[in-house]
């Protein structure tokens, strides 16, 4: 038990910073650093080297690998998987020389989505709920919810359910589709993914 994260674990090694508030049941590892206006939620997992900047809010039951960096203007809300090593930025178009603090792009990861291990994700987009960004893409725009994007720059190449399953879905078109592993019914309109609630699925009644 740390004194600056009650009901939080954190290792000997990591650096929790006075003021930095850490949900219950949330774990620190190694070598870690969490900055102290950092606000991180309930049951979440930070890995060993992982660091959190002052302006950055985590939702409950995140999950960050190793290695990677959580800088300023980004939140994570629940059930975000961070894969080791993938990049976040904060700055379109550094310059060691130039001062930018002032012009940071804020960055949203919307609940349940997936950024797979040596991924990019670039200032100033939003990357929608159970979106699935492919290991080693690099993000440059705003993904749909549930989309799989994989690629330098990403492009979307296919639909993901809730569970993580790859969804028979065409891009461009519309229809309808079930998760292999859980039957949830996904329905894709113009463009857009959505998870049937389950009351609503006919298909679903008896």
């Amino acid at each position: 038990m740390d004194r600056h994260a009650p009901q939080a674990q954190v290792h000997a090694s990591a650096i929790v910073d006075d003021g930095a508030v850490l949900g219950p049941g949330t774990r620190v590892w190694h070598f870690a650093h969490v900055c102290a206006g950092a606000r991180i939620g309930a049951g979440c997992s930070l890995g060993q080297n992982v660091f959190v900047g002052n302006d950055v809010r985590i939702g409950d039951r995140v999950k960050i690998q190793n290695n990677v960096s959580v800088y300023d203007a980004v939140t994570l809300e629940d059930d975000v998987f961070c894969g080791p090593s993938m990049v976040f930025t904060n700055v379109h178009n550094p310059r060691a020389a130039v001062e930018r603090k002032n012009e940071y792009r804020r960055t949203l990861v919307r609940r349940g989505a997936t950024l797979g291990a040596n991924a990019t994700i670039v200032c100033g987009v939003t990357v929608g709920e159970y979106a699935f960004i492919g290991a080693g893409a690099v993000v440059t725009r705003d993904v749909p919810a549930f989309a799989l994007m994989a690629g330098v720059p990403a492009r979307q190449i296919g639909w993901m359910s809730r569970h993580g399953e790859r969804l028979p879905l065409r891009i461009g078109g519309n229809g309808e589709a079930r998760c292999p592993h859980t039957g949830d019914l996904y329905l894709l309109q113009d463009g857009v993914c959505m998870l049937v609630p389950r009351g609503d699925d006919a298909a679903s009644q008896p």
